[in-house]
């Protein structure tokens, strides 16, 4: 997917087409979860993920089987990748079952922890080293977590518990692709992990509804699938296009271009997502969301800036190509970006504090 230029204009390079790939993808996500917490109204969480892995699955395998080596349909490394959806189908389950309770600013803040457990687990199970700057970064974030949900205000419930359960579980599926290495391509793995999600959301949907009393307010937990009207399909069928089109982006951005530079960006998702719930639903976040944002948003922007200070050219491939599909994930790219690079300079005898 390369990006046109203006005819009669230089080129864009792989860097500027990386950034415009990646802002692209998070506003197509931002618009995915603004339709996500919409349709809550009408459909079961359940269902809205089912459609949209139906539609990732209906548009990936055409592209994987257009494209060619080296993707491939067969992998035997199918295994994992169940394991990864069910972490994807429980973990957003409980990210969308949010949604009708907290504000769009608030879910996706305490979401955005999720770098940061991917780094902190890296480095618990996969031995991974965090020099001393990185590790400031990391207990800013985290303080920035604490903040924003906030648990002096006594309002902190389990649905407070929910991105961050979702966080933790993106963060153990990304150990997990970590652990397997570069064995399959982007579009490959994007195929196996949507695709089993849609199939364990729905084992997983029946449990919920059969522990919880599924009263008015927690409707968007039963498994009563309503039959939706032409307009319904239409919508149900954008909010699968909308997620899959930004994967598709935001892993094309991670493949052209450095992670050091792309990673910031990421960051675009914040801001736009609570710019656009305030003008929708006048949802304005509590002041300390806003300063948990800013913390963890500085720490993983103080992160991709050690990792400039590692000089490589923009426009060098990226030593990873792997990425995920949704909002936050490509930022764990990053750290596996910085220990290939400190790895690299250790062997030439230099230092480096990542």
């Amino acid at each position: 997917m390369a990006i046109a230029s203006v005819p009669g204009a230089p080129p864009l390079s792989h860097t500027s087409q990386g950034i415009l790939c990646v802002v692209a993808g998070m506003v197509l996500f931002v618009g995915q979860d603004v339709l996500m917490k919409d349709m809550l109204t009408l459909y079961p969480v359940w269902m809205l993920i089912f459609v949209r892995s139906v539609a990732a699955l209906v548009t990936l395998l055409p592209l994987v089987v257009f494209l060619g080596a080296p993707h491939r349909i067969w992998t035997p490394l199918w295994p994992w990748y169940l394991a990864r959806a069910v972490l994807f189908a429980a973990g957003f389950a409980a990210f969308y079952a949010a949604f009708p309770f907290m504000g769009l600013a608030e879910v996706i803040t305490l979401f955005f922890s999720a770098p940061l457990m991917t780094a902190t687990l890296a480095a618990i199970f996969l031995q991974e080293k965090i020099g001393r700057h990185r590790a400031a970064a990391l207990f800013l974030g985290f303080v920035g977590v604490v903040i924003a949900v906030n648990p002096t205000s006594g309002d902190i419930g389990w649905i407070a518990i929910l991105p961050l359960l979702c966080a933790l579980s993106y963060a153990v599926s990304q150990i997990i692709v970590r652990r397997i290495g570069e064995q399959d391509t982007s579009l490959t793995i994007g195929l196996y992990t949507i695709s089993f999600s849609g199939l364990v959301i729905l084992p997983i949907g029946f449990a919920v509804s059969m522990i919880l009393d599924i009263t008015p307010e927690l409707r968007h937990l039963g498994m009563e699938w309503p039959l939706p009207d032409l307009n319904g399909l239409a919508m149900l069928a954008f909010l699968g296009t909308l997620g899959t089109v930004a994967y598709t982006l935001v892993s094309r951005a991670y493949q052209i271009a450095s992670a050091s530079v792309i990673a910031p960006f990421d960051y675009s998702y914040l801001p736009l997502a609570a710019g656009l719930a305030y003008l929708l639903w006048g949802e304005v976040p509590p002041v300390t969301t806003l300063i948990g944002m800013v913390l963890i948003v500085g720490s993983g922007m103080y992160t991709a800036y050690r990792e400039l200070r590692v000089a490589r050219p923009a426009d060098e491939t990226p030593p990873i190509s792997q990425t995920v599909f949704t909002p936050g994930g490509p930022a764990a790219v990053l750290a596996e970006a910085l220990d290939a690079e400190a790895t690299q300079l250790d062997a030439a005898g230099e230092k480096v504090s990542p």
